[in-house]
């Protein structure tokens, strides 16, 4: 198989964009935070987020999240290479503003529910969890 100089050259600025494209595409914890709450305060009641203390395995870890009078919750995972796990949107009709899921750990880590609340106001949770067996990390 001979490939000419233009297909040689497609393919290494095709490489060369798919190793620098994960690096502008993941974002910090940080900036994921300010880009949902638009850099509003954020109160330390009214979301419930429950994660065990101790996961043995980082691949599945439980967990539940739940804010009464919601109608978004952004869980992240703080030490995983990409920090977003889930955004859980609600509209008017939900019988419940509660959300539970699996999600894959890099390690120990803390893992983080931010809820906008209908008033447009914005609540916080997090929990520690200690991963035994690594996740998406190793």
């Amino acid at each position: 198989m001979e490939f000419s100089r233009r297909e040689t050259l497609g393919m290494a600025l095709g490489a060369a964009v798919m190793t620098v494209l994960p690096l502008r595409v993941s974002a910090s914890t940080e900036d994921r935070i300010a880009e949902f709450t638009g850099g509003a305060d954020m109160a330390d009641t009214g979301v419930e987020l429950t994660a065990p203390e101790i996961a043995e395995n980082g691949n599945t870890v439980p967990i539940e999240v739940s804010a009464p009078g919601a109608t978004a919750i952004m869980v992240l995972a703080t030490g995983n290479p990409t920090p977003g796990v889930a955004t859980f949107n609600f509209g008017p009709l939900a019988g419940s503003q509660s959300a539970a899921t699996r999600i894959r750990l890099a390690g120990t880590q803390d893992v983080v529910a931010i809820a906008k609340l209908a008033d447009g106001s914005f609540a916080k949770a997090s929990a520690s969890v200690k991963v035994t067996i690594g996740g998406c990390g190793g």
